[in-house]
C-alpha cells in the first residue's frame, strides 16, 4: 500500500483506500487484514489512525474485529445471487413482535433521549415571524422554497455527501405524500418490493394506490437474498439504515447487493433514510444514492424523528435524470408544507441548531454505548 499523502483527513484517505481495496477484492472475505502497526508503518500514518479507520470499516460492516486475533473482510460482494441458500449471512427472516416493535428501546435509540429543544424551536419560529412578517402568508412554490431546499442542498452535502442541485428536491408533508408522488412519477404499471416487516404506512400506502406489491423478509442483516434474487419488481423500497419496526441495519455487502440489484435500465430503489442522522459513528454510513453510478436511487428522509412528528415535512431527492420527468408528470402538485414551516426549517438549518442538537444527542448516544 502507498504512503498516504494529500488534503484529506489521513483517516478518510485510508479508509477509502481500503475500502475500495475491500470492495475490488484485494482483501478477499474472510481474510485478516495487517496489523494496526504493520499497516501504520506501511501507510505512513499513526496508529491511532489506523486504529480510527477501522473502527469505521467495523461500523459500516467491511470488516470485523475478533479478540485477540485482529481485523477480518467481513464484505462479501461475490456471486450474491448465485450462491444464496448455504450462505452464512442470511439466517431466519425477522419477525415482527404482537405490539409492532422488534425488542425494547435501547438506551442508545435516539428514542431514548430527548427531541429537539421547544426553547430553540420556539426561538427560531419568533425570529422567523419577525423578519419575514407577512411572507409567511404567501404560497410555496410546488417544490417547496428555494431557501428551504438551498439549505437542504448545503446540509446534505456536509452530512451525507450528497451532491446534488435544487431542482432535484423536493418537499412535501411527510413521508405518506411523498410515497404517492414516487409512485406517481414512477408509474402504477410498476411492481414495487418492500421489506417485510417495513414501516406499515408504506405498505397502507401501496394498498390505498392498489399497486401491484410484493414483501421481501428481512434477515438479520438487511433484505433475504434469495427473495431478492427471485423477485420481478421494478422498484425496491428500502430503509438500509434501520429498518422499522424491526431494527434491521443493512450491511455493507448488502448495500452493494441492492445496488448490483438495481444494475438494470428498468429498475430503481427508494431509500428511506431513515434515523440516519442517530449513526454513532463517527462517519455516516454510505447511502445506496452516494454508492449507486446509475442514477436510479431516490432518496427520502423527514424531520420527524429529528425535530418532532408534529412538523409534517420531509424531503426527497431525485436522480437526475428523474428531475424533469417530475416536473413533467408531478410538478403541478402544490407543495403541502405552509411557507412559515418551511422557513423555520431554513433558519434551523442555516444557523446550525438542527445539526448542534444533532451531534448533542449523537454523543449522548456514544456516552451510552461507551465509545468515543
Amino acid at each position: 500500500m502507498s504512503r498516504i499523502s494529500g488534503d484529506e483527513p489521513v483517516y478518510m484517505k485510508l479508509y477509502k483506500k481500503l475500502r475500495g481495496d475491500i470492495v475490488a477484492g484485494v482483501y478477499a472475505y474472510g481474510s485478516k487484514l495487517p496489523s494496526k502497526r504493520a499497516l501504520a508503518d506501511e501507510s505512513g500514518v499513526s496508529v491511532i489512525t489506523v486504529e480510527h479507520t477501522y473502527e469505521l470499516l467495523v461500523d459500516e460492516g467491511y470488516i470485523e474485529a475478533r479478540e485477540r486475533s485482529g481485523y477480518y473482510v467481513s464484505f462479501r460482494k461475490d456471486n450474491w445471487f448465485t450462491s444464496v441458500g448455504n450462505d452464512d449471512r442470511q439466517g431466519m427472516p425477522v419477525k415482527e413482535a404482537e405490539d409492532g416493535i422488534a425488542g425494547d428501546i435501547p438506551e442508545t435509540s435516539p428514542k431514548a433521549v430527548a427531541r429537539f429543544p421547544f426553547s430553540v424551536l420556539s426561538k427560531t419560529m419568533r425570529r422567523v415571524i419577525s423578519e419575514y412578517c407577512e411572507e409567511i402568508m404567501q404560497k410555496s412554490p410546488n417544490a417547496g422554497l428555494t431557501e428551504l431546499r438551498t439549505a437542504l442542498k448545503k446540509y446534505l452535502a456536509r452530512n451525507r455527501g450528497i451532491y446534488v442541485e435544487i431542482n432535484q428536491i423536493i418537499i412535501g408533508s411527510g413521508s405518506e405524500y411523498l410515497y404517492g408522488m414516487i409512485v406517481e412519477l414512477l408509474g402504477r404499471d410498476k411492481k414495487y418490493a418492500i421489506e417485510k416487516p417495513s414501516y406499515k404506512k408504506i405498505e397502507e400506502v401501496y394498498m390505498a394506490l392498489e399497486l401491484n406489491y410484493e414483501q421481501l423478509s428481512l434477515v438479520k442483516d438487511g433484505i433475504d437474498s434469495r427473495a431478492l434474487s427471485e423477485t420481478d419488481a421494478d422498484v425496491l423500497h428500502t430503509t438500509p439504515f434501520r429498518s422499522f419496526p424491526s431494527g434491521v441495519t443493512a450491511s455493507a455487502s448488502k448495500r452493494h447487493e441492492y445496488i448490483s440489484w438495481a444494475d438494470r435500465p428498468d429498475r430503481f430503489i427508494i431509500e428511506d433514510d431513515f434515523e440516519s442522522e442517530f449513526s454513532v459513528s463517527a462517519k455516516p454510513v454510505d447511502t445506496l444514492f452516494n454508492m449507486s453510478e446509475n442514477d436510479n436511487v431516490i432518496y427520502m428522509n423527514t424531520f420527524s424523528r429529528t425535530i418532532s412528528p408534529a412538523l409534517r415535512v420531509g424531503y426527497m431527492v431525485l436522480p437526475k435524470r428523474l428531475a424533469a420527468v417530475f416536473q413533467e408528470r408531478v410538478g403541478f402538485y402544490s407543495c403541502t408544507v405552509p411557507t412559515f414551516e418551511q422557513l423555520v426549517l431554513t433558519e434551523l438549518l442555516n444557523s446550525g441548531d438542527f445539526e448542534r442538537n444533532i451531534n448533542r444527542i449523537r454523543r449522548s448516544m456514544r456516552a451510552a454505548k461507551g465509545t468515543k
